[in-house]
């Protein structure tokens, strides 16, 4: 039968071999103990040892025998799964043999070495690299190649360091980059906005700096759904355009009669939430821009993506108003805008968002009344902090009405002033009754009144 995959996990192997061959192993435990009766050496075309720890000997046809230490893989390899293990080290160089090459998966290991120069070359025939999770250093390697095939590429968690490469836009069928999680001192990569394909850009926790407006592509990406670039040194004002180009692109989609989803989406994390996409409904957008250095005023065209789930821009430095147009998403079910220098009042538009789970505006400068109603009756203190000018509830400080100014009082106060009220109301209109009636019986019939009563009666003679 023809070898398709080498599944190793805690309870069993899989093995399918090119030619028959007698196969005998234990379960898996601390090692491997028996050894296979027939020859690996090309008939292997996928290898995984995928396992929560263990040490494996692999006979001697195979190369090497490992101690926590990655196996060396046949030229003929398509697959490589080494995932979730306690392998450490170098990728061996001999990975540059295996031209055939699809997948190679080493994600959540202990490797601290630096990433083979081949692995831009071998982008002809790769089309997943999952390295992340790991202690790699060194740089990105510089060559992909010019006719990539890569589809998703995440170093995300590593110590990687230098700039992003710019031979990574010769990937045009690229749908996933994250390599957040390093030391990468760059500027904004721009340069991928032609790749038509990009759905998921992760840059945060990164040394990037500088602007995101550029000239230098002429349609940016096109078809980003998760934008993930907080924890970095971007500054100036928010793009206005990205976002534009965002917006003509969510009207494509809607004209769609099917459903798209995205697979293999990596977790996300925000507002202290873990959010895990496994499959993710293109329609849908994440936008993380928080603890950078933007400044100005929110872009009004940010709520014309009425798509968004999650918008992040916290620990910024925007001013001005909180836009009206915010209450246009009706899919956001989180929105931070807190610690920056937002003013004016909370618009009462964003109650119409109805699955908002998630509300931070604190630390900024908004005052006047809170909005009620639907989901700001579920918010507490915590969204609200660090506003000294606002008021209402969920706040222990009201408002007075006719101004939506600060008030403070309490319930005895305003008890007496009600009572009091009703008293001078009564107080007035009796002193107004026994003045009439002095004038009345003083003066003899009231005929400013009778005239006024003669006239009434005459035009509804008339008529």
């Amino acid at each position: 039968m023809t070898f398709r995959a080498l599944f190793l996990s805690t309870s069993f192997f899989l093995w399918e071999f090119s030619n028959s061959c007698t196969l005998s192993l234990s379960k898996v435990g601390d090692m491997i103990t028996k050894p296979l009766d027939c020859s690996l050496k090309s008939s292997m075309r996928s290898l995984s040892t995928s396992c929560d720890s263990f040490t494996c000997h692999f006979p001697l046809e195979f190369g090497s025998s490992i101690q926590r230490r990655i196996p060396t893989p046949p030229p003929s390899l398509l697959w490589y799964f080494a995932s979730r293990n306690k392998l450490v080290g170098d990728i061996p160089y001999s990975i540059c043999n295996s031209s055939s090459l699809k997948v190679l998966s080493l994600w959540n290991n202990s490797f601290n070495g630096t990433l083979p120069e081949c692995i831009g070359n071998l982008s002809s025939s790769l089309s997943h690299i999952d390295l992340w999770n790991n202690n790699f250093h060194g740089k990105i390697p510089e060559s992909f190649a010019k006719y990539c095939t890569l589809q998703s590429f995440r170093i995300n968690n590593n110590q990687i360091g230098g700039s992003l490469p710019r031979s990574l836009g010769n990937c045009k069928d690229l749908n996933l980059l994250d390599v957040g999680n390093n030391k990468l001192n760059d500027t904004f990569p721009n340069w991928l906005g032609n790749l038509d394909h990009l759905q998921v850009l992760v840059l945060r926790s990164n040394k990037f700096f500088g602007q995101m407006d550029s000239s230098d592509v002429t349609v940016s990406f096109s078809r980003l759904r998760i934008i993930d670039l907080s924890r970095n040194n971007f500054s100036g004002y928010l793009p206005t355009n990205f976002f534009k180009n965002l917006h003509s692109v969510r009207k494509g989609h809607e004209n769609k009669l099917e459903p798209e989803y995205m697979e293999d989406v990596s977790d996300y994390i925000a507002f202290n939430y873990a959010y895990e996409f496994q499959s993710l409904l293109t329609k849908w957008m994440v936008i993380d821009f928080s603890d950078n250095q933007f400044f100005g005023e929110l872009p009004k065209t940010l709520g014309e993506l009425h798509s968004l789930i999650i918008v992040n821009l916290s620990h910024n430095c925007l001013t001005g108003p909180i836009p009206s147009s915010l209450g246009d998403l009706s899919e956001l079910e989180s929105l931070d805008l807190s610690s920056n220098k937002f003013q004016g009042r909370i618009p009462t538009e964003l109650t119409n968002l109805g699955f908002l789970e998630v509300l931070n505006l604190s630390q900024n400068n908004l005052e006047g009344p809170i909005p009620q109603g639907k989901q700001f009756d579920t918010f507490t203190n915590d969204s609200y902090k660090e506003n000294l000018g606002l008021c209402g509830l969920p706040l222990s400080k009201r408002c007075d009405n006719d101004r939506g100014t600060l008030v403070k009082f309490d319930r005895d106060d305003d008890e007496l002033n009600w009572k009091f009220s009703i008293l001078m109301g009564y107080g007035c209109g009796l002193v107004l009754g026994l003045s009439m009636g002095y004038i009345v019986f003083t003066t003899g019939k009231p005929w400013w009144l009778i005239r006024i009563v003669e006239r009434v009666q005459q035009r509804f003679t008339k008529r």
